[in-house]
């Protein structure tokens, strides 16, 4: 099989890419910011190492007394304040934003009710201990940062500034070795040469030690300084409860607008048409036979109507029979030829089973009023503890989540349940919609 090499394959053109990219990290402003991080990082950690340790060795040594108590307390609040300013710190230098962490929320009122929530709070303690932690590192990263930048730059730079040991200092060049026998100088073109290359090599690596250093700072910061797992899953889950609490109400109104523009009203317009039967029963039995006949091509309508409802909510359908024949059913509806395939040994919990069928539903409306599609795709499978949803058309493409509230609320309906969303839409191409839902059995 013959290959066409006057076309670049991906990786000869990500090569091409990636030597520019190295020559120029060297000058690239987040190198520069990762630098001044770490210079920066020495003289304010040694501060922070010092007061923790001074105060939590007093109020350590102070615990025989009630003092001790108050003085731990102040210092956890005060390693809380220099969390703010490492905060601020890794945003600004770093790009690195982290949440504030869960404040201090005391169950008594009074200084003691202060005092013993901070005491209890893990959050001072992380700010301690990263005070304790990062001096050691600060000190570390701080000198290997300068002196492999500074000496880099140095080397990088000689054959320019050379000319000040002659001119200023009486020797030929900088020094490399000496003795009371003899002396070795850098002042040669090959040796000029050479401490430059030695520099370019130095210069090149530079950015990207920096950059290591300054990734063991994100993951202190953020493991240490930001909130707890605990915390954020907590909020998370606040979130949701919010977010169903806001759809069972937006569902809830509705019912309400379709029975009361709908079923409501026609059973309305039932009673009286029947009341208007009765009274002409006896007088016009012929018009009050047609009026009843009236009333009850209305009172199908009303039980379709409802029925129609009731499917909308929690088809019967699903229940009984589950996924693979409420989705047959549902693919009816939809104005493309649809083809389902659901791969389920076991059915899931019935809160995931009408999920599922209600994110289905929507996206095959979706398919029907905006794809241009010709045919779709339904896949269905479980993955170890996940179940897996695909919906695929092969129509316009373009969508995304921005522009309408349909595929917006259906991704927040899916978050409420920790389940994700993922569109790949391109323009022309069709539209493939990849959903996750916990696996939860029945």
């Amino acid at each position: 099989m013959g290959i066409d090499r006057a076309h670049p394959t991906p990786r000869s053109r990500g090569g091409s890419r990636l030597l520019p990219k190295a020559l120029g990290a060297p000058f690239a402003p987040a190198t520069w910011r990762g630098f001044g991080y770490l210079l920066l990082g020495l003289p304010l950690s040694a501060v922070f190492f010092s007061l923790s340790l001074a105060f939590t060795a007093l109020g350590a040594g102070l615990l025989v007394t009630f003092l001790g108590v108050p003085v731990l307390a102040a210092t956890l609040a005060m390693t809380r304040g220099f969390g703010v300013l490492e905060r601020a710190r890794a945003r600004t230098l770093l790009g690195v934003t982290v949440a504030e962490p869960e404040p201090i929320r005391p169950t008594k009122a009074g200084a003691l009710g202060w005092m013993g929530a901070m005491l209890k709070s893990g959050v001072g303690w992380r700010h301690l201990l990263f005070s304790f932690l990062h001096f050691p590192w600060a000190v570390f990263a701080f000198c290997v940062s300068l002196v492999l930048w500074a000496y880099g730059w140095a080397m990088l730079t000689y054959p320019l500034w050379h000319w000040v040991f002659p001119t200023y200092v009486g020797e030929p060049g900088l020094q490399l070795y000496g003795d009371d026998t003899r002396r070795i100088y850098l002042d040669s073109a090959l040796e000029l040469t050479v401490t430059a290359g030695a520099g370019l090599g130095l210069t090149l690596i530079a950015p990207w030690v920096i950059r290591g250093l300054t990734q063991v700072d994100r993951v202190m910061v953020t493991g240490l300084l930001g909130p707890s797992r605990l915390a954020v899953r907590v909020s998370e889950l606040e979130s949701d409860r919010g977010v169903v609490v806001d759809t069972a109400a937006a569902d809830l109104r509705r019912i309400e607008r379709d029975l009361h523009d709908g079923a409501q009203a026609r059973l309305v317009a039932l009673a009286m048409g029947l009341g208007l039967a009765k009274e002409k029963l006896l007088e016009d039995p012929d018009t009050a036979a047609a009026m009843v006949d009236e009333a009850h091509g209305e009172v199908k309508l009303a039980l379709q109507e409802l029925r129609d409802l009731a499917r909308g909510i929690h088809p019967a359908v699903l229940t009984d029979r589950g996924l693979d024949a409420a989705l047959s059913a549902v693919a009816t509806r939809c104005t493309v030829p649809v083809h389902i395939n659901v791969d389920l040994t076991t059915r899931p919990a019935p809160a995931i089973e009408g999920i599922a069928y209600y994110t289905v539903s929507e996206l095959l409306q979706n398919i029907s009023k905006h794809a241009q599609a010709h045919t779709a795709t339904v896949d269905i499978w479980r993955t170890q503890e996940r179940l897996l949803i695909q919906v695929r058309d092969d129509g316009k493409g373009g969508a995304n989540t921005t522009t309408g509230t349909g595929l917006t609320g259906l991704t927040e309906r899916l978050g409420a349940v920790d389940g994700v969303m993922d569109l790949d839409s391109p323009v022309g191409l069709g539209t493939t919609v990849t959903a996750e839902l916990p696996w939860r059995a029945a």
